[in-house]
């Protein structure tokens, strides 16, 4: 096969550099701008906030460079890299200065408080379990054992590694001999911390060890205790019918022995300190108020300091426009500053495109979603999916995308993420269109008015929906009841 060389033409679309940070810049989230913003304030010294006091013995260093009087060689003509520096636009005094560049937009209030810094200031999860330790007269060999056993319990506080696991790890890493023995015995005694029903191996132990806690003569606990050890299978099928009669006990007592193991905790470790994901602080990015039926939408600046360039920078500059004598390591670091100018106006200025591509997108779900946030009722939302808003906004759908990622909004209803403001279509017996989540909202409050001794099958809630004009299959309404973490009829039954 010859080698041969064609000429052929292709058509291709580049995103530029600013493009790129604008788009890393439009997927974070308001809570963590301000640490975007401090690691460009650390990367670029051109940059600076507009409360920072000015650095003169940093800027210092670099004036030495351009008031040096040694008598370096001066450039020829033959270094066209440093030839004909223009500094005039990073110097200029008008109105339009690049130093008054800042990231607040029109948009922000300027009656709001200072940051948002949230702090959470509490014991976590490991650090509770090894104080206990100390309760326990061990060795420093054992003690160390403990403390890999605990350091072994994941999230919900539950210890799913095997023994041997953990005797390995022992030998390898900390060079201690033990045997799965001495670690069950160890895992026994650790059982008995708070919270009750800790380093169980599975579901069933955590909530025997919780009820077996209680200091109790209640038949009701020995009959539960008994449920769990003989049942636990018919339990979590809801089989009640099989559990009373195997037991031999009458629909009072099961219902009541039921009650006793519902109250437990299959979670203990899932809310104490850094474990539990849930208590997460939420951070909006966006404030909605209805003010007198009028909605008024505000972009939360909170974690958005003001930047500018900064002045010594410029004030260098001018010393080399004034200076007669221009030497290599001067127009060095002119053309160093020069980048570092650039670098920050660039990040400046994406800064505030960032600030007014949130808005315009908030406010175009805001003016679609006008009904919801005037009242609250879910079943108010209209259909509504990336491209209608990317058509208002003249934005294309991956940049609305990108705004809609990990993004809230604050309304007198609740924080909402803005994914939840954007659903699919669904037609109506009248032909209207109408967005899933209201049918899944009517579908919940079905689900929730149902009489919980004999729960709704899906064939029924299909007949439901649809006899409200809600044209659906009865394989929709299954898909919507588990998107809503709703479990099948049998297993919604209650005593």
């Amino acid at each position: 096969m010859s080698l041969s060389q064609s000429l052929q033409q292709k058509l291709l679309q580049k995103l530029s550099p600013q493009q790129i940070q604008l788009m890393k810049l439009l997927q974070v989230p308001t809570a963590n701008l301000e640490d975007r913003i401090k690691e460009e304030l650390e990367e670029n010294p051109a940059l600076e906030q507009v409360d920072d006091a000015y650095d003169n013995d940093y800027n210092d260093e670099f004036k030495d460079e351009f008031e040096s009087n040694n008598e370096e060689e001066v450039l020829d003509g033959s270094e066209d890299e440093y030839e004909n520096i223009d500094i005039s636009e990073y110097v200029s005094d008008s109105d339009d200065d690049i130093a008054d560049y800042k990231t607040r937009d029109e948009n922000y209030g300027d009656t709001e408080e200072n940051k948002i810094i949230p702090i959470k200031n509490e014991q976590s999860f490991y650090e509770l379990l090894v104080n206990q330790l100390g309760l326990l007269q061990l060795d420093d060999r054992m003690y160390k054992v403990a403390e890999q056993i605990v350091g072994s319990l994941d999230d919900d506080g539950y210890l799913r590694r095997e023994l041997s696991s953990i005797v390995d790890d022992l030998a390898f890493r900390q060079n201690i001999i033990t045997n799965e023995q001495e670690v069950a015995e160890l895992i026994t005694q650790i059982q008995q911390f708070d919270p009750p029903g800790i380093a169980a191996k599975d579901l069933q132990e955590c909530l025997l060890l919780q009820l077996k806690r209680e200091i109790t003569e209640d038949d009701y606990v020995k009959i539960a205790i008994k449920i769990l050890q003989k049942y636990f299978d018919e339990f979590t099928k809801k089989h009640f019918d099989k559990i009373q009669k195997g037991l031999g006990i009458n629909e009072v007592e099961l219902k009541e022995a039921i009650q006793q193991i519902v109250k437990l905790n299959p979670k203990p470790g899932g809310n104490i300190g850094e474990i539990n994901k849930a208590e997460n602080y939420i951070v909006p990015d966006f404030f909605i108020l209805n003010n007198a039926g009028i909605l008024e939408l505000t972009l939360n600046n909170k974690n958005a300091p003001d930047l500018r360039i900064s002045e010594g920078y410029r004030d260098m500059l001018k010393d080399y426009e004034k200076g007669s004598k221009k030497d290599k390591k001067q127009k060095e670091a002119v053309l160093f500053i020069k980048q570092k100018i650039d670098s920050a106006k660039w990040f400046i200025e994406m800064i505030q495109q960032r600030q007014r591509t949130l808005f315009n997108t908030m406010y175009a779900i805001m003016k679609h979603q006008e009904n919801f946030f005037l009242t609250g009722d879910e079943t108010e939302l209209k259909p509504m999916i990336l491209k209608d808003i990317a058509e208002v906004t003249l934005q294309d759908i991956s940049t609305v995308s990108r705004v809609a990622n990990s993004k809230f909004v604050q309304t007198e209803f609740g924080n909402y993420r803005l994914k939840f403001f954007f659903s699919e279509s669904l037609s109506t017996d009248s032909g209207e269109e109408v967005s899933t989540r209201e049918v899944k909202k009517i579908l919940s409050d079905i689900i929730n008015a149902e009489d919980k001794n004999k729960p709704l099958a899906d064939e029924v809630l299909t007949d439901l929906l649809n006899e409200k004009g809600y044209n659906i299959a009865r394989r929709t309404v299954a898909k919507y009841r588990e998107q809503l973490n709703i479990p099948v009829a049998r297993l919604r039954k209650e005593l």
